[in-house]
């Protein structure tokens, strides 16, 4: 069998072992080094392939940025910045139909600034936000796809783990990418309030209200998420303005955030303890992760996987708007399958050579930010998507009671509002570059 069937092959097999619960980094591990093996006729080639994978990748500084910000949202939770913004929105929103959900949204779309993971936001306002949704009156399978959907803010509205991952696979700039999120990330949540308003008004009994709060209570309210606004201003102000670079910054919002929970009283040696091992824990996951789609990337080069299938595209004489809805419908359809690290590690280095060799009338540089955005967000829809939408199970959990079928059923809305938002962005660049 020649290199480049091996390399299509190793598909079906790794989404096989996928399917059978195998973790997805030791599944793209297995495949990269069963691949080499076959491909080169020896063991050599993945022993040095792992030997300088592994040292290249983690001696690296770039990538220490990661457990930086899984650090800053561990203390950015501690710290209570999740029940004040809740709050600050609720005071604001909750007398209008459909407000405390609105109200959920805008918190995560806050915690994301300061997170950059979407399963620990969703996870740490649906601890805050899914009581104040039940008291509220709203249905327990539209509470949990509210919180769902505002989970997946976490890792578009910057600072975000998997842009991060997403520049450093391109070698783009981190600073850009993250000024290019913002406003694609204000869309977001101001798409999802306004499927909420649609629910709410079609459904009226599956959403309450809470009484309107006096005017001092809502300033007073407001103050309080001051720390939320000063750590994103300076983290994300700070990298965009050439202060430090993103490692700085995540090493700074780390420092930052600790600092907040410590004056606030909250952090004491146990609760420190416990984010250190939750960070070390996520880094370690992430980290194998990369590691498996380094040694199974390295496979597909040596196969010629990417090269060959850049060929036949353009072989086959399709526009490049054709070819780039293709993509986004593939990230669609697998990202029901796969979660957004694993999808992002293994698909880039295919896609992205194959987008830049495309004309869409922008510089390379500003077609690889754009490409990026898009990706991010059709990979966001991925975790609020039935079978395997890991913020619909991170929410479930919280509320065993009520059926998953029933926040399937609700979590729709929310990835229509997604679809359009990628249409919109897609057709028009411009939203999307003209902060850069």
């Amino acid at each position: 069998m020649s290199d480049l069937a091996l390399g299509f092959w190793s598909f079906p097999v790794l989404l096989l072992m996928i399917f059978l619960r195998a973790p997805i980094g030791l599944a793209m591990l297995l495949c990269g080094t069963i691949g080499l093996w076959l491909a080169t006729g020896s063991p050599a080639m993945f022993l040095n392939r792992l030997k300088t994978e592994g040292y290249t990748t983690f001696a690296s500084t770039s990538y220490s940025i990661i457990p930086m910000f899984l650090l800053m949202g561990q203390f950015a939770a501690l710290s209570g910045m999740s029940g004040a913004l809740f709050r600050a929105a609720e005071s604001w929103l909750g007398h209008r139909r459909g407000g405390v959900a609105m109200a959920a949204v805008g918190a995560c779309a806050g915690f994301g600034a300061i997170c950059g993971s979407s399963l620990a936001t969703a996870a740490t306002m649906g601890k805050v936000a899914l009581p104040e949704l039940r008291r509220a009156g709203y249905e327990g399978g539209f509470s949990q796809a509210v919180l769902a959907a505002g989970g997946t803010l976490g890792i578009l509205i910057p600072p975000s783990v998997i842009l991060v991952i997403y520049a450093i696979l391109t070698e783009q700039n981190i600073a850009l990418l993250f000024t290019a999120a913002i406003v694609p990330g204000i869309l977001a949540a101001l798409g999802y309030m306004a499927a909420i308003a649609l629910y709410a008004r079609r459904h009226p009994e599956r959403a309450g209200t809470m009484p309107p709060a006096p005017m001092a209570e809502r300033w007073a309210a407001m103050a309080r998420v001051w720390p939320v606004v000063l750590v994103f201003a300076l983290v994300v102000g700070g990298i965009w303005r050439g202060w430090f670079t993103p490692t700085e910054g995540a090493a700074v919002g780390a420092a930052g955030t600790g600092l907040i929970a410590l004056v606030s009283g909250r952090l004491t040696w146990r609760l420190l303890g416990e984010a250190l091992v939750a960070t070390a824990v996520s880094t370690a996951m992430i980290y194998f992760i990369i590691l498996g789609a380094g040694i199974y990337n390295g496979f597909l080069a040596l196969s010629q996987v990417p090269q060959e299938l850049a060929a036949w595209v353009g072989a086959q004489g399709l526009g490049p708007w054709v070819v780039l809805a293709l993509i986004l419908l593939f990230y669609l359809v697998f990202g029901c399958l796969m979660d957004s690290l694993s999808m992002i590690l293994l698909t880039i280095p295919i896609f992205f050579p194959l987008v830049q060799s495309l004309d869409f009338g922008l510089t390379p540089d500003q077609t690889a930010i754009w490409f990026g955005i898009l990706v991010l967000i059709v990979v966001e829809v991925g975790l609020i998507t039935p079978p395997v939408g890991m913020n619909l199970f991170v929410i479930n959990a919280m509320d065993r009671a009520t059926p998953m079928t029933r926040t399937y059923g609700a979590v729709l809305w929310f990835v229509g509002t997604d679809i359009a938002r990628v249409a919109i962005l897609a057709a028009f660049p411009a939203i999307t570059l003209f902060l850069i």
